[in-house]
């Protein structure tokens, strides 16, 4: 009797755990966060770099920051060999222009898409002082140029020592008029995945 009221007991809890078994409409939902969170930092003065930046955002869902100087570029400043400021800037090492802006929470993005054009075959000096104004540690920070003619050279190793702490990928130029296919083609290379 004891037996038959066992399997009798055992019948109706499985009776009762079937529904829950079945139906899947009232799962908890993975939980957020468990893929990387994505930043697109970059500096344009042309758009050609923000066309890229977009292009990643597209891409990676990620969020865009533009660095804005807080002296803003005229044309007159970017008039290479001319003593113009872009020219001064680049050939002073302590050259630390200011940028208008910050990021907000910094600290929960585990990957810095960073981007910027080519002036003198270097980034820009603004770029040097964003990646000092941040603690970039457990970061994995990605490259990306723009110029019409100078390839990325040795402007993405330069700034290495301003971030050591971050994980440095090498990086990528891209020409004006990029295409999104190209850009998403670069990105599915590289392994920003958990």
């Amino acid at each position: 009797m004891k037996k038959l009221l066992g399997v009798i007991l055992v019948i109706i809890m499985a009776l009762f755990a079937l529904p829950a078994c079945g139906n899947h409409d009232n799962e908890i939902p993975p939980t957020e966060g468990s893929e990387k969170k994505v930043l697109i930092v970059y500096f344009s003065c042309t758009n050609t770099t923000e066309a890229i930046a977009e292009h990643i955002q597209a891409e990676t869902t990620g969020t865009l920051y533009k660095i804005i100087p807080e002296v803003p570029y005229t044309e007159d400043d970017l008039k290479y060999y001319t003593d113009c400021r872009a020219d001064r800037e680049q050939a002073d090492s302590t050259a630390r222009p200011a940028i208008s802006g910050s990021v907000e929470d910094m600290g929960n993005y585990d990957v810095v898409f960073l981007g910027y054009p080519i002036w003198h075959g270097q980034a820009p000096k603004i770029i040097y002082t964003f990646l000092e104004s941040y603690d970039f540690s457990g970061k994995m920070v990605i490259p990306f140029c723009t110029s019409q003619s100078s390839g990325i050279g040795s402007s993405d190793t330069n700034l290495h020592p301003l971030a050591p702490s971050a994980e440095w990928v090498s990086g990528k130029r891209f020409s004006s008029g990029t295409s999104l296919n190209t850009v998403a083609d670069w990105i599915k290379g590289l392994d920003i995945s958990e």
